[in-house]
């Protein structure tokens, strides 16, 4: 966060708000469709996905963690990934009680085809801002994802 703080009108909020609530609601259907193309639910998807943005194999705890699941419903996900091929449980190479899991090699690249399009809009979208424009997108959506990181990850508050 910055030490700078800018007045913001009721008319900016509701804007912004409205902004929020609609790219939140387009993108959660975009994933769902994307799902349901890979045979999947949207939960399972995008705990697919973070799962496959970890540096390494995780434990199902730590997915709970991220994703704000119940570790009971964490394991519902991984057993139906598992099903379809898309990660696998392995023992902690240093904890043999352990279990990871991991994302199987070459499995999002089955899926590649199917975020072309949301790339190609994302190009698209872009270049019509300038450098400098997108440098304020970038930092603003940074700023977002921070805060919505912390709400996650802080299971005391309400989402």
């Amino acid at each position: 966060m910055t030490d700078k703080g800018y007045p913001v009108t009721e008319e900016e909020m509701v804007r912004f708000a409205e902004l929020g609530r609609e790219g939140s609601t387009l993108t959660v259907l975009r994933h769902a469709r994307i799902a349901e193309r890979m045979g999947l639910s949207g939960t399972d998807h995008k705990t697919f996905d973070l799962v496959g943005q970890a540096d390494g194999p995780l434990t199902a705890g730590r997915i709970a963690e991220l994703t704000g699941l119940s570790t009971g419903a964490v394991t519902g996900v991984i057993d139906r990934l598992e099903k379809v091929g898309l990660v696998r449980r392995v023992r902690d190479p240093e904890d043999r009680r352990k279990v990871l899991v991991e994302v199987v090699p070459g499995a999002a690249d089955r899926f590649a085809p199917l975020f072309q399009s949301a790339f190609d809009d994302l190009r698209e979208m872009l270049a019509q801002f300038s450098p400098a424009e997108r440098k304020v997108i970038e930092r603003y959506q940074n700023v977002m994802l921070e805060q919505l990181r912390a709400e996650i990850m802080d299971n005391s508050r309400p989402a």
